[in-house]
């Protein structure tokens, strides 16, 4: 069976020679993969369309295992990723825990133009920390495990100040502190913003601005709840690390 769909590829493996597996996130059918053949060829027509990163419409034979790419046309190759080892390194990370944490085959139209504009916001320039942070936190709540930021998680009060708790999973209002002593101390504008990050269609991005330090302390929060609560080493992370991108 033939189908239609529009794809962004998040990973690529060779297979044999001349061909590759492609995994791509779609809108129509989730994360599926593909067998490419002949992709690895220079002169093939699938070489352009099977790289990371390139949105397409692709011409697919499904079936109940690894499918196979019949035809790719290219939307767009997002090129200024490629080009930028920074903008590279954020969007190795962000197709890479899609890869982790989404099943196969679970179609999220959703989640699919999360994942396209923030690969398109990355290529154009925008603040990729602030960006990774949004599409993490909506990623962890299709997986299952976002924490509480709409309210004190104890008592489900919405008057803060509030404290992040990575031992209960959230936020915790000044009268709930006390169940967690090890709890974050939050700064005012933070709450806020992990309910804009969590909810907010990124489509509808503006000008995000955040203090150095509190998005010091936001990447920090993320990094350790993943820890915690994720479960996949992911190893563009590491790469990431050594470029100290996190930790600007």
């Amino acid at each position: 069976m033939m189908d239609k769909v529009e794809g962004l590829v998040i990973r690529t493996n060779n297979y044999g020679e001349t061909h590759k597996i492609v995994t791509m996130m779609t809108r129509e059918k989730g994360k599926i993969g593909v067998m490419a053949r002949g992709a690895k060829k220079p002169k093939s027509r699938m070489a352009s369309v099977s790289q990371p990163f390139i949105h397409g419409m692709y011409l697919i034979q499904s079936g109940s295992g690894l499918g196979s790419m019949s035809q790719g046309e290219m939307v767009s190759s997002l090129r200024s990723i490629r080009e930028d080892i920074v903008k590279t390194a954020y969007a190795s990370y962000i197709a890479e825990l899609t890869d982790k944490l989404i099943e196969e085959k679970q179609p999220d139209p959703f989640l699919f133009e999360q994942l396209l504009q923030t690969m398109v916001w990355i290529n154009e320039g925008k603040d990729p920390n602030i960006l990774t942070m949004m599409y993490e936190l909506k990623l962890f709540k299709k997986a299952g495990f976002a924490p509480v930021v709409d309210h004190c998680l104890n008592c489900g009060s919405i008057e803060g100040p509030y404290s992040f708790s990575m031992a209960e999973g959230g936020l915790l209002c000044y009268r709930c502190k006390s169940i967690d002593p090890g709890a974050y101390g939050l700064p005012d504008p933070l709450p806020k913003l992990l309910r804009v990050f969590l909810h907010m269609d990124v489509k509808r991005l503006g000008q995000i601005t955040m203090k150095e330090e509190n998005k010091k302390l936001l990447r920090q929060l993320m990094d350790e709840y993943y820890d915690r609560y994720g479960g996949y080493f992911i190893k563009s992370k590491k790469f990431l690390n050594q470029l100290d991108l996190f930790s600007e």
